[in-house]
């Protein structure tokens, strides 16, 4: 319910309010995000959540969307001014690395912090940067990842067991993966039918988040799963269509950054499942359970229909 509210307040205002305001949104996730590293709750090893009162939220969901909102901003001052240009790349890049270490690095959320690199990567990709500054970030961040992996024992586990699925597995770490592969083995072509999954019975850890799509496929088959893919697609493209209609830079990196957001979040989710990547912990959007995912991605909508509803009024006060 709030997550659509906040869709219809987002898909209204107008994109004045986003070039103002998305540079304090961003500081302000960002000071969220700091708390939440400070003072947060960890869980699942995760230190990713903050209590606000009675509620308690993810500040890394809404700093995606603050981060696309500032960045569409700077990134479409870029011009002809070599100097002025290298100045908007290096305070980019300076605040794309204050969040990755609060979030990767500081708040252990590996996952989250691997859709925000790969949603930020393609961006900058898109608006132009250099191609031999976009290698050497991509070359030094996979690096950085490595480094990662093999500073916590866990993750380094869940790697090798990723990379040698044959392998004994006496730390069970596979399990979660092998009971969502039953899952969707189970599920055939039609499925078992809506609401009659039985692995989803205390058989596959955080089930209702990460490893849903292992229970559409049980549920719903083959066909279901497909469907679902073909929705983010379609998502995917329509948003594209939107983004290639824009004459507006702003407005074209803003639809750009939330199409890689939410539609590599979902493919990261889904090759998770059918064991393409190795766990990583990352919801899929508006599927998963989870207030703070939901109402982000919603809003996020929310601002790319207020970006076709700016060019559809401006082609009316052009007729």
């Amino acid at each position: 319910g709030i997550g659509l509210v906040g869709l219809v307040i987002a898909s209204n205002l107008p994109m004045g309010f986003y070039r103002r305001f998305g540079s304090i949104a961003l500081l302000a996730t960002i000071g969220l995000q700091t708390a939440t590293v400070l003072f947060g709750v960890d869980v699942n090893g995760n230190r990713n959540w903050i209590s606000l009162g009675p509620v308690g939220i993810q500040p890394s969901e809404f700093m995606k969307l603050a981060l696309v909102i500032a960045f569409a901003y700077w990134l479409s001052q870029l011009g002809d001014d070599p100097i002025r240009n290298r100045q908007i790349w290096l305070r980019v890049l300076a605040y794309s690395a204050v969040g990755l270490v609060l979030v990767a690095v500081m708040g252990r959320d590996l996952g989250t912090g691997v859709v925000m690199a790969v949603m930020l990567g393609f961006l900058f990709l898109f608006a132009g940067m250099p191609l031999s500054w976009w290698f050497s970030i991509a070359l030094g961040g996979a690096l950085l990842a490595v480094l990662l992996i093999q500073a916590s024992p866990s993750r380094r586990i869940r790697f090798d067991a990723w990379l040698n699925p044959e392998s004994a597995d006496p730390m069970v770490v596979r399990w979660q993966f092998e009971h969502g592969t039953w899952a969707l083995a189970s599920g055939g072509v039609w499925g078992t039918g809506l609401g009659r999954s039985k692995l989803k019975w205390s058989w596959i850890p955080e089930v209702e988040n990460d490893f849903i799509f292992a229970i559409i496929g049980e549920e719903l088959g083959l066909v279901g799963a497909m469907f679902v893919i073909l929705l983010f697609f379609a998502m995917g493209v329509t948003m594209f269509t939107i983004a290639k209609n824009q004459t507006n830079p702003f407005n074209r990196y803003l639809v750009v950054g939330i199409m890689l957001w939410v539609v590599m979040q979902a493919f990261i989710n889904i090759a998770v499942v059918l064991g393409l990547l190795p766990v990583l912990g990352v919801p899929l959007p508006l599927i998963s359970a989870g207030g703070s995912s939901l109402i982000a991605t919603l809003g996020a909508i929310g601002v790319v229909l207020a970006v076709e509803r700016d060019r559809v009024l401006h082609l009316g006060r052009r007729s």
